[in-house]
């Protein structure tokens, strides 16, 4: 499939249809509910259950939702036998949440931007790596994640955790996260708002909807975003571009069809932390500034851009049946010199520095078919599906040289970042990967009489890594193939109390070869998980608490006896319990508060002269808790609202270290007029200063306090 255009000229172009579809429009509803299509084809619809924009005008108004995609089904949260998490769009626009970590932060057991603000998505799920399983709209974005989603375009964000690869396929046993894109609504609304902050921060957003039928169900979406905003470190930056326009048509009551499209830039200078002397080890010349950059104002900043393409298809048949087809392709290019922290000594900080470029295309589809039928075993819901991907990335990163800074303490910067201008296997990497995979998969719903219910599920997979080198010529070739599964029982003990069980597989292929060429196994994980899902205020709060214990085996470690080379005989366990609640009561006051243990470590490390077995992984904190509120006030202060929260962890070990806990707070206030909505923020009101994670010989930065005024105009 050829690379579409950079820019996405006919993406751009939808700013003017926009703009004639909205001067043609008289008065714009602001208060009207979504219109769709009847009642009947609403309910039937499984797969892909629409998301509202309800009647505030700008956003869903509630913390808590019902129904999500990730699991691919109509069935309720609360009638779902594994742990699933939502935050919503309300949640995040009560925070002015700007990145997807931001969003995440909201959910138990996940563990965001370990890495710092260094311009990429970084996340663990239940002690697990899970940057690379992000998928937007149940369709995996890419193999290698490298573009940082934009989070003004999603309606909300789904996190699953556990085993997903029933039906996800090649997803790490940690969970995954599903990003919910805004799609067009049956009311029209167009929402116009300017944000200032600390450190610089100027961004400028636009939401247009425009209803072009009687029943709605045909109308266009266009989302847009511009932003520039410096850091707390000195001489970093970032400058985002995003535009999102949608499309869904009328082709009949029985069948929902939209089209969705983005694009986005992304410019910035990564943050690369601090060293660990001089942070959270004691320096002799005392403490460094958390402003310090160990980088080089001159060299070449990231640059990155991302074009996706695709539709969402559903259709119901006369006979019961349910077809859904989701479909898109997406192209990347990214590139940028990255300097990073190597040793320090005394005052003197050596660097390394890289040249880096990727660039890639994904192609991913899914499709199945669903439905519900009754037999003298109970009702059954019957999913039968297929999906692919094809991945693709070009890396060149060339190992580049830059002089020391000489006193870190008064950094003198001005060096120059020198790269090879011939390319060896030993200083630069040209490598052309692909990865593959195909699978099949079918799952049964089962429900007996009034209260139990059962859910199993079986897929296999066909994957394979195909990566070649330009500089040495070689070629590698890594087919595997998995059966994975799936099983859980549930029971209404009493009414909205349903404790369940539950027991899911996982699959991954490892890329590359051992010392004596051969292949590595994939690898595999499984979890138990049992917990207990509680309904109470009819429907309005629910509490959810779970218990699991998750492997993972033949992850790559180290050859004790051939250094330079791995096996895939490794092995991972993470054990603990989460417990949330997410709630919008009566009164005005919506809650979201959530508390995770997690205790991960190694238990087998391939046999190491110095053993790793029982250490901790990297960056996974034992306790960790969230809590966010809002309160709407009524009566003479109607419009008025209130928003804060809580965060913080325990100590988490990393590389061999350790980094201390932390506790901080956000506060915000809101005003919502007719017409107009104006929001003050204050994010780590009280400038705690903490760390968010850490590498070999660097520490990475938590968010210093933060400002954000957002003046907002509806009409």
């Amino acid at each position: 499939m050829p690379l579409l255009t950079p820019g996405a000229r006919a993406i751009l172009l939808a700013f003017s249809v926009s703009s004639a579809l909205f001067t043609s429009s008289s008065v714009l509803a602001q208060t009207a509910p979504p219109q769709g299509a009847d009642s009947s084809s609403t309910a039937a619809s499984a797969a892909l259950p629409t998301v509202s924009v309800t009647a505030d005008g700008y956003t869903d108004s509630k913390f808590k939702a019902t129904q999500t995609q990730v699991n691919k089904s109509s069935t309720p949260l609360s009638e779902t036998p594994q742990s699933i998490s939502v935050v919503t769009r309300a949640m995040m626009d009560s925070q002015q949440a700007v990145s997807l970590s931001d969003a995440l932060k909201n959910v138990s057991g996940v563990v965001a931007q370990q890495y710092g603000r260094r311009g990429w998505d970084d996340l663990i799920i239940r002690g697990q790596v899970a940057s690379d399983s992000l998928y937007l709209d149940g369709l995996r974005t890419t193999a290698s994640s490298r573009v940082a989603e934009q989070l003004y375009g999603l309606q909300q964000v789904e996190v699953l955790k556990g085993p997903g690869s029933l039906l996800y396929g090649l997803v790490l046993p940690g969970g995954l996260v599903n990003m919910v894109s805004k799609r067009p609504q049956g009311s029209d609304f167009a929402n116009v708002d300017v944000t200032v902050g600390s450190h610089d921060l100027y961004q400028s957003t636009v939401d247009l909807n425009k209803s072009l039928s009687e029943n709605g169900k045909q109308a266009f979406r266009i989302n847009g975003l511009i932003s520039n905003s410096n850091d707390a470190t000195d001489h970093v930056w970032f400058k985002n571009r995003y535009i999102a326009p949608s499309l869904s048509l009328d082709l009949g009551a029985r069948t929902d069809f939209t089209i969705l499209t983005s694009y986005q830039e992304r410019n910035y200078v990564r943050q690369q932390g601090l060293p660990l002397s001089g942070s959270i080890t004691p320096n002799a010349s005392g403490p460094l500034a958390r402003s310090l950059f160990i980088g080089e104002p001159g060299a070449r900043p990231y640059a990155a851009n991302e074009t996706r393409i695709g539709y969402s298809l559903t259709h119901r048949f006369d006979d019961g049946w349910t077809l859904n087809n989701n479909l898109r392709y997406q192209q990347f290019t990214m590139s940028g010199q990255l300097i990073s922290i190597n040793n320090l000594t005394g005052t003197s900080l050596t660097r390394s520095a890289m040249d880096q470029t990727f660039e890639g295309q994904t192609f991913t589809m899914d499709t199945n078919v669903q439905r519900s039928f009754a037999t003298a075993w109970g009702k059954h819901e019957v999913t039968l599906g297929t999906d692919y991907m094809n991945s693709r990335e070009l890396e060149r990163t060339l190992t580049c040289s830059v002089t020391p800074l000489s006193n870190i303490y008064n950094p003198s910067y001005g060096a120059r970042v020198v790269c090879p201008t011939k390319l060896t296997s030993t200083n630069a990497k040209l490598n052309d990967t692909s990865v593959r995979d195909t699978g099949f998969y079918a799952r049964d719903k089962i429900s007996l009489g009034e209260r139990w219910q059962l859910l199993a599920g079986v897929r296999q997979d066909r994957a394979a890594t195909y990566t070649t080198s330009a500089l040495t010529g070689s070629h590698s070739d890594n087919a595997s193939s998995a059966t994975t599964a799936s099983a859980a029982i549930m029971v209404e003990l009493w009414h909205g109390v349903r404790p369940y069980l539950s027991y899911a597989t996982s699959f991954y292929p490892n890329s590359g070869t051992a010392f004596d060429g051969s292949i590595f196994k994939p690898e595999t994980g499984k979890q138990w998980e049992t917990g207990v899902k509680v309904d109470l205020d009819e429907g309005r709060t629910s509490i959810n608490f779970a218990l699991f214990d998750l492997r993972r085996r033949n992850v790559l470690v180290t050859d004790p006896d051939h250094t330079s080379y791995k096996m895939a005989i490794g092995g991972q366990r993470s054990q603990g319990g989460e417990i949330s609640v997410t709630s919008d009561l009566r009164n005005g006051l919506s809650l979201n508060a959530a508390y995770s243990y997690t205790a991960a470590i190694v238990i087998d490390d391939g046999g190491q002269r110095s053993t790793t077995v029982g250490q901790w992984l990297d960056n996974v904190p034992r306790h960790n808790f969230t809590t966010s509120a809002r309160y709407r006030f009524s009566g003479e202060l109607s419009g008025w609202e209130l928003n804060g929260g809580v965060r913080g962890q325990s100590m988490m070990r990393t590389n061999g270290y350790t980094l201390p806990g932390y506790v901080h707070a956000d506060i915000g206030v809101a005003y919502n007029a007719e017409r107009w909505r104006t929001a003050l923020n204050v994010k780590n009101v009280f400038n705690t200063e903490y760390y968010a994670g850490g590498l070999g010989k660097a520490v990475a930065l938590g968010d210093d306090r933060t400002v954000m005024l957002t003046l907002g105009y509806r009409y």
